[in-house]
């Protein structure tokens, strides 16, 4: 059997002499893996690097075999990022998400959507962390692990909503939340549709995101949060200090 499709490189090891064995999260056919022949050969290394927009052919002998890719480069995304730090560490970090979390031969349509939403904004600081936190808040609903963020789960409120229960995964309310904020996760406004996000805003509500996307899909499997997940968190922290310290002074 065999298939054309486009995606985004996830990951690429070193398979023999030679090839490579490539994950892609694909638009119609979910996260693949395949064979790469001359995968660690100077044409094919540049293409193969996470975060690059490829179209592509895979072919196998049946649904449930590794198979081969043949790959072409749209969008050398990796490259760009290279410029900036904490760009390429938004995209090492969404790679690895999506190939910790994704079933693999399974369609996540809108989830690939939104990933190269986030992606194609990784030039901007002041938007892009909200798209991740936004785009990890949709990949768990897509997978089965929404949040419900509408209504308070204390008393079914609506209003000032400041928390999340990390039990629940259900909104609560300042007044309900007080006693045990310590023990809450952080609900920012715009992951309840509100405008614009602070980069503070933003590591809130990855927080929160991380914690699901952890306790809810990774640690059934005895796995962790990626490592460049958690590098991605702590530089956006470092960086929201740093723009706070000026305003603090003054």
């Amino acid at each position: 059997m065999s298939f054309t499709d486009h995606g985004v490189v996830l990951d690429a090891r070193a398979h023999g002499e030679t090839a490579a064995v490539a994950h892609v999260f694909t638009a119609r056919n979910g996260r693949r893996a395949g064979l790469v022949y001359g995968g660690q050969g100077r044409r094919m290394r540049p293409v193969l690097q996470p975060g690059n927009e490829v179209s592509l052919e895979w072919k196998g002998r049946g649904e449930d075999s590794l198979g081969h890719f043949s790959l072409e480069l749209i969008r050398a995304r990796a490259a760009e990022a290279m410029a900036d730090r904490l760009s390429l560490a938004g995209l090492s970090a969404a790679c690895a998400v999506a190939l910790a979390c994704l079933p693999e031969r399974e369609t996540h349509f809108p989830s690939y959507q939104a990933m190269t939403v986030l992606l194609d904004a990784l030039d901007d600081i002041d938007i892009w962390p909200a798209l991740m936190a936004r785009w990890e808040l949709g990949l768990l609903a897509e997978l089965g692990f929404g949040l419900t963020l509408d209504r308070c789960a204390a008393t079914g409120g609506r209003d000032n909503l400041i928390y999340v229960s990390p039990r629940s995964a259900c909104a609560v309310s300042a007044e309900a939340g007080a006693p045990y904020r310590d023990k809450l996760l952080p609900l920012p406004a715009f992951l309840r549709g509100a405008a614009g996000a602070s980069l503070e805003e933003a590591g809130d509500a990855l927080k929160t995101t991380g914690h699901f996307i952890e306790t809810r899909i990774l640690h059934p499997a005895d796995r962790q949060l990626p490592e460049a997940r958690l590098r991605v968190a702590a530089l956006l922290s470092e960086r929201a200090q740093t723009e706070r310290a000026p305003s603090q002074r003054a």
